[in-house]
């Protein structure tokens, strides 16, 4: 028996920090239940399981960023004015040694059957032009692996990632400069 295979989309973005180091970013990122703070396209997030920025806590994220595709929620003639997509997530794994954290969908109403993303934050060292180490700053890397979605295309998807990870990360780099 023929099985119809179908292969996982797989994506990373990345962006600079120039005005925050990697040791101010990563609170913002392992504070799990509260990324919408910093992520704008989420109307909401927070914890619904365990202790926030531990593995196997769980978020409750609601927002406009991926369509919904809850049953009923739209028809190709009709779809819904604003329906709000939402999903949990696990944290996975969180390793503070080497700033990074992995999380997975665990339920969703936007069409994702398994997802799983991580986020890691790396330090940049750069030389001024006199050969002076100074604060350079940090990238923050996202990727993401995800079954195909009926509806959406991964080159979409992976615009929406890059800007969504763009406005984060200047939003989180002016709250810590603020602070």
């Amino acid at each position: 028996m023929e099985q119809n295979l179908q292969q996982k989309w797989e994506g990373k973005v990345s962006t600079r920090v120039s005005r925050a180091t990697a040791d101010q970013i990563w609170p913002l990122f392992t504070d799990f239940f509260n990324i919408h703070k910093y992520f704008h396209s989420l109307a909401t997030s927070y914890g619904v399981h365990g202790t926030n920025g531990e593995p196997d806590c769980i978020r409750h994220c609601a927002g406009f960023s991926i369509p919904s595709r809850a049953a009923g929620s739209s028809t190709d003639d009709n779809p819904p004015a604003a329906a709000c997509s939402w999903s949990k997530e696990r944290l996975v794994t969180v390793d503070h040694v080497q700033r990074c954290l992995i999380y997975e969908m665990v339920d969703s109403n936007i069409g994702f059957k398994l997802y799983v993303s991580t986020i890691k934050i790396i330090t940049r060292d750069a030389n001024n032009h006199d050969g002076q180490n100074q604060s350079a700053g940090c990238v923050i890397e996202w990727s993401f692996t995800v079954d195909p979605v009926e509806g959406l295309v991964l080159a979409d998807l992976l615009q929406k990632y890059d800007l969504g990870l763009q406005r984060m990360a200047k939003t989180m780099e002016d709250a810590i400069v603020q602070a």
